[in-house]
């Protein structure tokens, strides 16, 4: 499911409701708009369930949408503002999606590069392989002479050529496993500064919505911890969780230990004291812009990286190539003299 196109379908519905459309109409109209796609399949059939008179518990059920959105219509549709509740989820589906755009634009380029170089260190590697080594090879052991320590350097290094494609590819297939699998996405780049404050906010994000909408903290946290997929932020909205069933009233002792969730996230909502609805959307805004901040920069400073790294695996193998005629210009200048 693409998250900006679902939050453009959420604008449109609730604007389509506030004018008094129905809300099948509305449905069978926006769907035959939207181009072919799971998610267009999944709301027709939506559509074609409440045409029949099936209840929106019975309906939303079985379909393939995310459980946040799910909780969030059933809870529109029973305090009767369901465009209150879809502008809403509107607002979040949209601002989860410019975080994450911003995210992927910061991992290609280096993926892109990591993939560049695979290919050139293939090329070279072939080229020493089934050329330039084996003719080298044929013309140094029939002159008997004494090669230079960099040629003798550069000889057994190559002999060796293809790690350095065999690593860059296992790097590269490593790299694209983290950015798109969501285990390993949420194993390993949580811990980078802009990725982990995006979890931050989209947690505190999800909660909010839920405590505008009536749903109590115990329950709000339950149904995120189901959406969640890193480990880490997992734990600690359990261990919330135990600390409110065991009668802890304060957030500031509810979220005290938090091993993902930094303790300027519990000063914020603590702040806010009773009013938790507030504290959270405040702590969403104030580590929304900081991944936005983050991923800006981290994205000025991984273009050059990225280059320069990419310079030195060529240079470095292209090096090793030269090397072996460094014996024929020594030839050729000690004859010219």
């Amino acid at each position: 499911m693409k998250t900006d196109e679902f939050a453009f379908f959420n604008q449109q519905l609730a604007a389509m409701l506030r004018d008094g459309v129905p809300l099948e109409g509305a449905l069978r109209r926006l769907c035959g708009e939207m181009r072919r796609g799971s998610l267009r399949d999944e709301l027709q059939t939506l559509e074609a369930d409440l045409a029949k008179g099936t209840p929106m518990a019975d309906a939303l059920a079985p379909r393939q949408l995310p459980e946040l959105y799910k909780r969030m219509i059933l809870v529109g549709v029973k305090s009767g503002d369901l465009p209150g509740a879809l502008t809403m989820l509107a607002d979040y589906f949209q601002r989860q999606s410019n975080v994450w755009i911003r995210l992927k634009s910061m991992m290609t380029y280096p993926l892109i590069v990591m993939f560049v170089a695979f290919l050139i260190s293939i090329v070279l590697a072939s080229a020493w392989s089934c050329v330039i080594g084996p003719a080298f090879k044929d013309i140094y052991s029939g002159m008997g002479i004494s090669l230079p320590g960099a040629t003798l350097f550069a000889f057994q290094t190559l002999q060796a050529i293809w790690i350095f494609p065999i690593a860059l590819g296992i790097l590269f297939l490593v790299m694209l496993s983290v950015v798109f699998l969501p285990t390993m996405r949420g194993k390993f780049l949580w811990r980078l500064p802009a990725f982990k404050e995006a979890t931050v906010s989209r947690i505190a994000s999800s909660i909010n919505l839920l405590l505008k909408n009536g749903v109590s903290l115990p329950e709000a946290l339950g149904l995120v911890e189901q959406l969640e997929d890193n480990r880490a932020a997992i734990a600690d909205l359990q261990s919330w969780q135990k600390k409110l069933a065991a009668g802890s009233a304060k957030f500031s002792e509810v979220a005290a230990g938090s091993k993902m969730i930094p303790p300027m996230f519990t000063w914020i909502v603590s702040g806010a004291g009773e009013n938790l609805t507030e504290g959270f959307q405040r702590a969403a805004e104030i580590y929304h812009a900081r991944a936005i901040y983050r991923t800006e920069v981290a994205l000025f400073s991984v273009l050059p990286l990225a280059s320069v790294f990419l310079g030195v695996v060529v240079i470095s193998q292209a090096l090793l190539v030269i090397s072996m005629f460094l014996p024929m210009i020594l030839m050729t200048s000690n004859m010219s003299n």
